[in-house]
């Protein structure tokens, strides 16, 4: 019961946080109350606790963003997922033109997903701010500055590859003249800041083995390295980040691949990085169940006769393409998707994804984590940082591969292979065995739209993609739909962020 109530409290911390931290003075004494124009908040910065809270303040803000923007531009965008069209819901037409590229400044999730990552880059640089000055131990507070400085480059890791350059906001606003950035930082620019951050965390942040069971769920020295790795990957710096994916120890796969998702298995030995969401309370629980189902679908995909679904459910679903991905017998497939659901003894063939699907805790909320980084794709980063640096076949790439091949139920890929789609004899042809195993192990997790971007395939690909979803779907598709060019790989910046803070727009 104790450690429960501990656990609780920790969570009721974490969602009144947002609302403490912009009550300048009330802390400590209501008369206490600091000027208007000073928005530092320094009253509330005091001991080493009210700092803990600010930490776990800034990871709250991840929250956010997972629920809807986080896998709405990093997998719907691909070719993974689409969304179920819904006839007579016309109203989040903003989440259709994500999936279609037409995109303009003014839709209202763009300025949602700039919004939530600056908030966040917020309270990381909150942190930053006040560390120095609060009595604490050194143990403490390098953890606590490696912890927000991963977050920050996380968030603007997902900045610079979704707009390209972006303002760079690295210290607190302290008075209103210093809301307006200083424009548009050069992308190297950020990616300096970006590795700067995640190497003196890599430095300062407890491995994973060394933190305390309640504080599981937490970045690591693992997870700072991790990101790092993938930093350079984008940067084509392979050795680089070879180096970096090496230093991600203390993690293991787990057996099975089912198991990897399950509530009961929240931050397991596979799990680098995951959001972190509680079912049992409103303001913490995860909803992808609800969704990622069919609109149509009852209560036979949630199993939750208590809530009804709408024009917020059908989102994320499976494409064609990505369902044919799939190898016969891959084990990853049934625990990833489903193709349709049964109703009476009738089926509908509407795929959904069943990868977050553990059932509900309260009607509408679900305990599900949302990966951000498993062992599995840092494996399949260094098999492919292994092969960038030079093919040998049937080396140490091809065993990282195999790996989770044969946990999927499947045979491994071999330079000499008798068979002749599992035969791999050059440095493309592993290249693509590698893309291929990362879109199907991966599936749904925000990787494939980034994987695309970095290798250079993104236009090629979803102009093909486009074309066959398009041939689906010929009368619910708008004209101009799947049409990407290189500017197209590029959000538009908010209108918004553009007329407040005089920011230049990307070419269309």
């Amino acid at each position: 019961m104790k450690h429960n109530m501990k656990k609780y409290t920790k969570y009721i911390c974490l969602s009144l946080l947002g609302i403490s931290l912009s009550i300048s003075g009330c802390k400590k004494n209501l008369l206490e109350q600091p000027s208007e124009s000073e928005l530092n908040g320094a009253s509330w910065w005091r001991t080493e606790a009210d700092l803990k809270q600010g930490v776990v303040g800034a990871y709250r803000t991840l929250r956010d963003l997972g629920l809807l923007n986080y896998w709405m531009f990093g997998e719907m965008r691909s070719d993974n997922t689409t969304f179920q069209y819904n006839p007579p819901e016309r109203g989040q037409e903003n989440r259709e033109f994500v999936d279609q590229f037409q995109l303009n400044s003014t839709n209202t999730l763009l300025q949602g997903f700039w919004q939530q990552s600056y908030n966040g880059i917020a309270r990381c640089n909150d942190v930053l701010d006040h560390v120095d000055r609060i009595p604490m131990s050194d143990q403490a507070k390098n953890q606590a500055i490696g912890e927000v400085k991963t977050l920050r480059a996380f968030h603007y890791f997902n900045l610079v590859r979704q707009f390209g350059p972006v303002p760079l906001r690295l210290d607190v606003v302290k008075v209103p003249a210093d809301a307006q950035s200083k424009g548009r930082a050069p992308v190297e620019e950020i990616y300096t800041q970006i590795i700067a951050d995640l190497t003196d965390a890599a430095e300062k942040l407890p491995a994973v083995g060394d933190y305390a069971a309640a504080d599981k769920g937490r970045v690591t020295k693992g997870t700072a390295n991790a990101i790092l790795g993938e930093v350079y990957m984008t940067q084509k710096k392979f050795g680089d980040a070879l180096t970096a994916l090496r230093k991600v120890t203390g993690y293991t796969l787990m057996g099975t691949y089912a198991s990897i998702f399950t509530p009961t298995n929240k931050n397991n030995t596979e799990s680098v990085f995951e959001i972190q969401y509680l079912g049992s309370v409103p303001d913490l629980a995860s909803n992808f169940l609800y969704q990622f189902a069919p609109f149509n679908s009852g209560n036979v995909v949630t199993q939750d006769p208590g809530t009804n679904l709408n024009y917020n459910s059908g989102w994320n679903t499976p494409t064609a393409d990505l369902i044919a991905a799939y190898e016969p017998g891959d084990v990853r497939k049934d625990v990833s998707l489903a193709e349709g659901f049964t109703n009476g003894g009738t089926f509908t063939a509407a795929p959904y994804i069943k990868k977050y699907n553990y059932g509900f805790v309260q009607p509408g909320q679900t305990n599900v984590n949302f990966p951000i980084i498993r062992y599995a794709d840092v494996t399949l980063m260094i098999a492919e940082c292994l092969n960038e640096q030079g093919f040998v076949a049937n080396g140490e790439a091809f065993n990282l591969l195999n790996a989770l091949r044969l946990r999927a139920g499947l045979g491994a890929k071999t330079s000499g292979n008798p068979i002749p789609a599992l035969n791999v004899t050059s440095q493309q042809a592993f290249r693509e065995a590698i893309y291929h195993e990362r879109q199907v192990e991966l599936a749904f997790e925000n990787h494939r739209w980034y994987d695309l971007v970095r290798t250079g395939t993104a236009v090629a690909v979803m102009n093909a993609h486009g074309q066959r979803e398009i041939a689906l779907k010929p009368t619910t598709i708008p004209a101009g739909s799947y049409q990407v060019t290189e500017n197209k790989l590029l959000l538009q910046i908010p209108q918004r962020e553009v007329n407040l803070d005089n920011l230049s727009q990307n070419p269309l």
